[in-house]
């Protein structure tokens, strides 16, 4: 009886532990927790988004043939193109920055911490409502009106959480900075974090605005926004370049940070550094005006430099920010007594692929190019989600000894980084020289060229991408729990 007895209390106390675990980690206001919610979370959307991709590139190997539907068709672009944003790009930027800045500025706590909260909570049930509206064919060009509504209201909500979590991060580093540390001295990571936030304070008020005036105008009329089939076009902004480089700001301010630890040495040309994280955020220039800056070689030398100007502003400026963070940063290593540290090595890979995503829309913007309309748009879209997803797996890993106390290996570090670059690539560059194949379809187009291999090479590097990304979550989940305990400054003694 007293076995029985103390076996039954044995498991009512291990109930009530795993429900105050719960309870702790739904109510907390702990900044690291909170951050890891928004990192967590936007895992599950990255392993959405590829297994779209791979659904895509399937489709398209055979295009007299069609697998899904022409509904089907229009709601994974939908998914594709929301969450490679909206699911992946901001849940990463604002966990990563909400877990790290507090600590790294010398706050003990995040400020406004229920409203962070609140953010991440807008933003998992925003995530719920797209999800669902998509797969009941809502979304962009949906057939189901209320579905589209749901889609609409989705996007909006979560649009808020972004924007509350945002201003979380801004007063913190503003106001919850330890006594003495001024704003041009804090570190990189965080700098870029800033930039990153208030860059998304000032434009995703537009985003909510645009997005209101839709949703009104699509529940009541359909009269003057084009209903469903006008979504990409007044909204479509928020998703794609430019705005879509103010959500890896944080990725480029990582490296900004990463290599003068693998050097040993300070930052040299720290003033630059910080002007080059801060010409990313010229793009929000361009998503204000929510407008396409092309460049129009044609007419008088007057007529192309009206065009050439605008066009360099708008897209060519947020390259060069990342072009002088990334040579800076190769500066720091040659000047220092450089060691490897395994973090840094898919970081300048992620970097790196987001550059390439990056001069891709510039390119693009050349109208004598004849890009517009094809897949060269998605391959760029490619390259900065999956160059981000290289970034935050380098930010685990040099993250992880502050945030858990523990190591990933340095051989699974580099492993998967190397891995997932050539997943980015497969996955990304054969649509940059797809140029006839057109956006949006995948079934009854025909153009010269290998269409058949650059679309099964496509879906070869969505499959590669979906085992990067299990590989590094099994592998973070097993070495943050169970892993190497280290001390937080394990980098730096190095």
């Amino acid at each position: 009886m007293n076995t029985v007895n103390s076996t039954a209390t044995a498991g009512h106390a291990s109930t009530s532990t795993a429900l105050g675990t719960v309870a702790n980690w739904i109510t907390t206001t702990d900044h690291k927790k909170i951050g890891r919610l928004f990192v967590g979370a936007s895992a599950l959307w990255m392993l959405n988004i590829v297994g779209v991709g791979i659904a895509l590139g399937i489709e398209r190997i055979a295009p007299d043939t069609a697998i899904f539907n022409s509904n089907s068709v229009t709601q994974l672009f939908a998914m594709l193109r929301t969450g490679a944003t909206f699911g992946v790009l901001l849940p990463l930027a604002l966990g990563f920055g909400i877990a790290v800045v507090p600590t790294q500025v010398g706050s003990k706590s995040l400020s406004f911490a229920r409203l962070a909260m609140f953010g991440f909570y807008a933003w998992l049930i925003a995530s719920g409502l797209v999800i669902g509206s998509i797969v009941a064919n809502g979304g962009p060009g949906g057939g189901n009106p209320q579905m589209v509504d749901l889609y609409l209201m989705g996007v909006g909500v979560g649009v808020v959480g972004v924007i509350a979590a945002s201003v979380s991060l801004l007063t913190t580093v503003l106001t919850s900075r330890q006594t003495g540390l001024s704003m041009l001295e804090i570190p990189m990571f965080s700098w870029s974090v800033f930039v990153a936030a208030i860059s998304l304070v000032l434009t995703l008020p537009v985003l909510l605005g645009s997005l209101i005036y839709v949703a009104v105008d699509h529940h009541y009329g359909r009269l003057v926004f084009g209903g469903n089939e006008g979504i990409d076009m007044w909204l479509g902004w928020g998703f794609s370049q430019p705005q879509t480089f103010l959500y890896v700001i944080p990725a480029i301010g990582l490296l900004a940070e990463l290599a003068p630890v693998a050097a040993r040495i300070r930052q040299p040309l720290r003033g630059a550094m910080l002007v080059g994280v801060g010409l990313v955020s010229t793009a929000i220039f361009g998503s204000v005006t929510q407008t396409p800056h092309v460049f129009v070689w044609g007419g008088s030398l007057s007529d192309k430099l009206k065009s050439a100007i605008p066009y360099a502003w708008f897209n060519l400026l947020p390259v060069l920010g990342v072009v002088i963070v990334t040579l800076l940063s190769l500066l720091a290593i040659q000047k220092g007594k450089t060691r490897l540290i395994a973090p840094l090595v898919p970081t300048f890979l992620g970097v790196g692929m987001i550059v390439v995503g990056m001069a891709g829309n510039a390119v693009q913007k050349i109208e004598s190019a004849k890009l517009a309309g094809s897949v060269f748009e998605e391959a760029a879209v490619t390259y900065i989600a999956y160059g981000a997803m290289l970034c935050a797996w380098g930010a685990i890993s040099y993250f992880g000894p502050a945030l858990w106390g523990r190591k990933i290996p340095d051989a699974s570090v580099i492993g998967i980084g190397a891995l997932g670059l050539f997943a980015t690539v497969l996955a990304s560059a054969p649509y940059y020289f797809a140029k006839d194949q057109v956006a949006g379809v995948v079934s009854d187009f025909d153009y010269s060229g290998p269409q058949t291999l650059f679309n099964t090479v496509v879906s070869a590097g969505h499959v590669l991408m979906a085992l990067c990304l299990l590989s590094a979550i099994a592998i973070s989940i097993k070495s943050l729990s169970s892993g190497e305990t280290v001390s937080a400054t394990v980098w730096s003694d190095q």
